[in-house]
């Protein structure tokens, strides 16, 4: 799978005129508990030519788009944000940005753009932006899918993993890593929850189809504490946000003329 994602990256360029500037792999296979028919979910941030940018008309008028989405099939969804595009959403703290400059798995990359933007990471760094998007995403997953006697038991990973990212940012103060299975060891104490995430993720890994089962009491009991602390948790937080745009001004520039010059 590599080769053929390898081959699209080559197309997208060629066909879009850009340079991508870094390729990951997101979702479930980056976390760390792809089900055994996982799509690879690739995500990659791009740069235009310079004359690209300097014209009357910014992204986002006419064909002046700032995302590319190839057609998403059975195996591969890809996309990517135009740097600029990723750049604000940075500056924002955009968990799913921050999560990508943290995936192990890396299709391609390309000068220093990647490695000057993880150096800035400080300068952007918003705890309860990130808590706050955590959070919602925990408690949107766990009305929808775990709630009664019969749950669809895998969607505990996707309650899970954005509940121990909150405990991760409430305990350190940094942005959470991308490992599921790093979360759980540094997050949970060796106990009968522990133990019965950890069954639940060998389950999953190994290829159990994990669709309706009898709730787990032990992490459903935990999930709703923690929910409920979160909250008030988040509530409380106050930081006043730093204004990273002229560092990120001079990114864009050096990141253009390295690429184009």
């Amino acid at each position: 799978m590599d080769t053929i994602i390898q081959k699209k990256l080559v197309e997208i360029e060629e066909t879009y005129k850009v340079k991508i500037l870094y390729a990951v792999e997101s979702g479930s296979r980056a976390w760390g508990f792809p089900s055994k028919d996982s799509d690879y979910d690739v995500r990659f941030i791009f740069i235009h030519p310079t004359d690209w940018y300097l014209a009357i008309d910014p992204q986002g008028i006419g064909a002046k788009r700032d995302v590319i989405e190839e057609p998403i099939n059975e195996l591969l969804d890809i996309s990517g944000w135009e740097i600029t595009k990723a750049l604000r959403l940075f500056r924002k703290n955009n968990p799913p940005l921050l999560e990508w400059l943290r995936s192990t798995i890396i299709y391609y990359q390309k000068g220093s753009f990647v490695e000057n933007m993880r150096a800035l990471e400080s300068d952007v760094y918003l705890p309860n932006s990130m808590l706050n998007h955590y959070l919602n995403m925990a408690k949107k997953n766990y009305r929808e899918y775990l709630q009664g006697s019969q749950v669809r038991i895998k969607k505990y990973f996707y309650v899970l993993r954005p509940i121990l990212a909150c405990l991760w940012i409430e305990k350190y103060n940094t942005t959470p890593p991308i490992s599921f299975q790093e979360l759980v060891e540094e997050m949970i104490p060796a106990g009968e929850l522990k133990s019965a995430v950890e069954h639940l993720l060998k389950r999953k890994l190994i290829g159990d189809e994990l669709d309706l089962e009898s709730r787990i009491s032990v992490i459903n009991d935990f999930l709703e504490t923690e929910i409920q602390r979160l909250e008030a948790y988040a509530k409380s937080i106050r930081v006043e946000a730093k204004d990273s745009t002229q560092l990120l001004d001079e990114l864009f520039r050096d990141t253009l003329q390295e690429m184009w010059q």
